[in-house]
């Protein structure tokens, strides 16, 4: 297993690798030798560790339709989170995409996908505005689309229920709504982040951020060791 992480100002990311017993992690002091790991077929996955954050958007001028999905934990249950990078998910053929990708990644860990698509109001606030007709209509649409292929479920508002129900991908209405979530759920009330996967590139990788704590950037090696793991099965 070859796993690459970018090292920037922040020396956590030392102190995380210096926490695994195997050898083969590398690291890469610039976004150019990161996103060559990205490519190279020797290296099983990638970690943005403490790098800036255009990190994201030099690897979206490569591969444009990629997004991110944070995996998160609460009280022992692991679930994605989707999107959450604020330019993300504009349309509901954006949105199938991520509800395969996601399901496939969660396949990956050796879990059935449990799929909640969250809406902008309750079932009886259609009427209140076009928005929300609109977002309420598209996660109908879709979840007649996907209910023969997953186990799907459309929570309207209440992601409360998604969460109580242990839904394992949690789909926001876009990624301005998703990022605000996942600050609430990580920046507020400290549920565990292992970082944002971005899908849609050749070698996995996780996003984090350059202010991650030393636990934080073990979190994202834990995540992508396992996920490899499960890949080579």
């Amino acid at each position: 297993m070859k796993i690459a992480i970018g090292l920037g100002e922040n020396k956590n990311v030392v102190e995380a690798i210096e926490r695994f017993p195997f050898d083969d992690i590398v690291i890469a002091k610039t976004n150019k030798e990161l996103l060559d790991y990205i490519e190279d077929p020797t290296v099983d996955g990638v970690i943005r560790g403490s790098l800036e954050s255009n990190i994201i958007k030099d690897l979206r001028c490569k591969y444009p339709h990629i997004f991110r999905a944070s995996v998160l934990q609460k009280d022992g249950h692991v679930f994605l989170l989707t999107p959450v990078g604020i330019d993300e998910c504009d349309t509901k053929k954006a949105k199938r995409v991520i509800i395969e990708e996601s399901a496939k990644v969660i396949e990956m860990m050796g879990i059935e996908p449990k799929i909640a698509l969250i809406s902008g109001g309750r079932r009886q606030d259609k009427g209140r505005s076009s928005k929300i007709d609109q977002s309420i209509d598209e996660c109908e649409e879709l979840t007649h689309e996907f209910e023969d292929k997953y186990d799907i479920k459309h929570y309207y508002i209440l992601i409360e229920e998604a969460i109580k129900d242990q839904a394992n991908i949690i789909i926001a209405p876009d990624g301005i709504i998703g990022n605000i979530i996942f600050r609430s759920l990580v920046l507020v009330s400290g549920i565990t982040s292992y970082g944002a996967l971005t899908l849609r590139q050749p070698n996995l990788f996780i996003d984090t951020s350059r202010s991650q704590t030393t636990q934080g950037y073990v979190n994202a090696i834990e995540l992508i060791s396992h996920l490899i793991d499960s890949k080579n099965k």
